[in-house]
């Protein structure tokens, strides 16, 4: 196997940046480079030089030898300054090298996950770790990494493989007295892993967390929309003007409101009465985005928005206007009152929608398998022929399998790991 490099900090210029290597070579491209292999996991000043001898720079390095690694192979760091220069002179002292190479995007969790350090769903949670952006998706993700999810499924796991061993023992040997029939506690058992899949299929879903929760701002021409989205966003991202139908297009924001990722969305006024084609196209789209919409501020006539939509009143600075109920929320897009509250009570409810703090958010994947691991609990839970039954668990198995990544495809490997950044 070849022995793979990149630099695993921030790109330079940086005070300090960080090589890591892992491979059957690590030891000897320290050797190569700082002229011997320090204590394993200890720290060790080192000169650092390429093949002719020449000064590349001075700094630490470390030798971890396998299988206890990042990567279940022996791994070296050489911690060096952040400079453009260092960075690749060091970096092609170690590509001159045999048997070591640039690291592909991922390749370094990848190998982890190959030599059994980590397993897919911590990898996946790994994955959203490094593109988490706020304190509630960093949260999640490092629950997911530490490992959550693959103790839950470890459970599950033994669970029904000690169901399936009682169902094994009546098939294989009914005819001994001592073994008649499933136990009691059989369907008990049964219906527990069943309401377990249940419950977290209920969990709000990472996507979700990972995108943001949708928030459109509708109602017809003039209504304050724009001004209201500049003013959620803290941006000028919308163009406001007198001039009814100025908003053409969706227009995204996303934001973070008190740790909680939000994409708020301008949309065009919706009216009927429009002969303009680009606007018409504008009236559709904002009409799809209302369908994907977690929630809707509605600046219209009070009622006539989506059913459960938050009544917004965008003129409270407007003297002689005619206002909305008490449920409403009366903002002023001129003088910004009111919008703190409006904010304060989105995040109330978008943050039932999410997971709370350090709770596990299942993506697509592990949501389907846990569905299928659901649905072959349900069957095994009716099935009258002890053969089916048998048939159905050993399913619940193998989507347990796919859960944390004991049966996966290369294609969906490399979709995971090639979405990492290079040096992770």
């Amino acid at each position: 196997m070849d022995t793979i490099y990149a630099l695993s900090s921030g790109l330079p210029p940086a005070g300090i940046g960080i090589i890591r290597i892992s491979g059957p070579s690590a030891s000897a491209a320290l050797q190569a480079l700082a002229g011997r292999v320090p204590e394993p996991r200890r720290a060790s000043y080192a000169s650092f030089k390429d093949p002719d001898g020449l000064l590349l720079d001075k700094g630490l390095m470390l030798f971890f030898p396998g299988p206890k690694t990042a990567t279940g192979e022996d791994l070296a760091e050489l911690h060096c300054h952040g400079g453009r220069a260092v960075i690749f002179a060091i970096q092609s002292a170690l590509a001159s090298l045999e048997g070591l190479r640039a690291a592909t995007p991922g390749e370094f969790t990848r190998r982890a996950f190959a030599n059994g350090v980590v397993d897919l769903a911590e990898a996946e949670g790994l994955g959203d770790l490094l593109s988490a952006e706020t304190e509630l998706q960093r949260r999640s993700a490092m629950t997911m990494a530490e490992g959550h999810l693959s103790r839950r499924c470890e459970s599950w796991r033994k669970s029904i493989l000690s169901l399936s061993a009682q169902v094994e023992a009546v098939l294989d040997f009914s005819d001994e007295e001592d073994v008649e029939e499933l136990s009691p506690s059989f369907e008990q058992e049964c219906e527990g892993l069943a309401s377990e899949f249940r419950e977290w299929l209920e969990k709000p879903s990472a996507e979700r967390l990972k995108d943001g929760v949708r928030v459109v701002l509708a109602g017809p021409p003039n209504a304050g929309k724009s001004s209201l989205f500049n003013l959620l966003t803290d941006s000028e991202a919308a163009i406001i003007t007198p001039i009814a139908g100025t908003t053409r297009d969706v227009l995204e924001r996303p934001v973070a409101l008190s740790g909680t990722p939000i994409i708020f969305m301008d949309t065009a006024g919706l009216h009927e009465s429009s002969r303009d084609e680009v606007e018409i196209i504008g009236i559709a789209r904002a009409q799809h985005a209302l369908s994907q919409a977690d929630i809707v501020l509605w600046l219209g006539t009070e009622g006539e928005g989506p059913q459960g939509a938050i009544e917004v009143e965008s003129y409270a600075d407007v003297p002689d206007r005619t206002r909305k109920g008490s449920a409403c929320h009366l903002v002023s897009g001129k003088t910004g009152s009111g919008v703190d509250a409006l904010k304060a009570a989105i995040v109330a409810i978008a943050r039932q929608m999410l997971p709370n703090p350090g709770e596990v958010a299942l993506n697509a994947r592990q949501r389907q398998r846990i569905e299928e691991a659901h649905r072959s609990m349900m069957r095994a839970r009716e099935a009258l022929d002890l053969l089916v039954l048998a048939e159905e668990l050993r399913q619940v198995r193998v989507s347990l399998d796919g859960l944390i990544g004991r049966t996966s495809t290369e294609d969906m490997l490399d979709g995971l790991f090639g979405s990492f950044c290079i040096g992770k």
